[in-house]
């Protein structure tokens, strides 16, 4: 978890602003985006500058940044409307959408937190038999890899996050898939089918059905023993079969 400084004039809550952060543990301190706000900033790993709506004054406040000497790394939220204007004189050193998903958010605030050329070794997200290794983007059943696609992985990992909350369908297609992504639900359905597949008929019910509502991630499953545990017939029955599905 690290500490986030989001510089803003938005009234909103941080939230609102980069939705991802809701779904993400880092502890977010909010901020005017003013010049003398800078004094009295608190510290913080990562400066996210918001901007959205204001183009001159965050170039302005990014080239102050930048010119007194920053301590952290600093991250651009920005509309897409808005990347024409966008060039290297403004000093970040990275940018986010503001509708970018937790997945790369994440994977953007790591990076930023590492140091140029370092080997940093990432917290394995360790389940019982599954564990995840956000780093070498690898999962592991009982020791074995697991061959999993990109978004395969991240779903896996999505999930595995956050054990024994229920995320819908569509919940799962803004958050993994992204904002942007305009597939459809049954997208999910399917993945989660590759999934199960992929952990064999003993591990697949780590991944549960909450009929009507939509998946969760289960820590350590009973042995299976017929699916009427956590994964109903009934939700079987409203998945589509793989061949409906497109690619990864």
């Amino acid at each position: 978890m690290a500490t986030l400084l989001l510089l803003t004039n938005d009234t909103s809550a941080s939230a609102e602003i980069l939705p991802a952060l809701e779904l993400l543990p880092h502890q977010v301190k909010v901020a005017p985006a003013e010049a003398t706000a800078l004094l009295d900033a608190p510290a913080a790993e990562v400066i996210l500058l918001d901007a959205r709506r204001d183009l001159v004054g965050a170039r302005s406040l990014c080239r102050l940044i930048g010119a007194t000497g920053k301590d952290s790394p600093l991250l651009v939220i920005a509309s897409e409307g808005g990347l024409p204007a966008l060039s290297s004189d403004w000093g970040f050193d990275d940018l986010l959408l503001s509708t970018a998903g937790p997945a790369e958010v994440d994977v953007r605030l790591r990076l930023a937190l590492a140091p140029l050329g370092a080997t940093t070794t990432e917290p394995l997200i360790d389940t019982g038999p599954i564990v995840i290794d956000e780093a070498a983007y690898s999962a592991k059943l009982n020791g074995e890899q697991i061959d999993l696609t990109y978004t395969e992985f991240e779903l896996l990992k999505y999930l595995a996050q956050h054990p024994g909350r229920v995320f819908s369908r569509q919940q799962l297609l803004s958050d993994v898939w992204g904002y942007d992504y305009y597939g459809g639900t049954r997208t999910v359905d399917v993945h989660v089918r590759r999934l199960r597949a992929k952990l064999g008929p003993e591990y697949e019910a780590v991944i549960g059905t909450v009929r009507n509502v939509g998946y969760r991630f289960v820590i350590q499953p009973e042995r299976k023993r017929d699916h009427d545990n956590d994964v109903q017939d009934g939700d079987r029955a409203e998945e589509p079969s793989l061949a409906e599905a497109d690619g990864s």
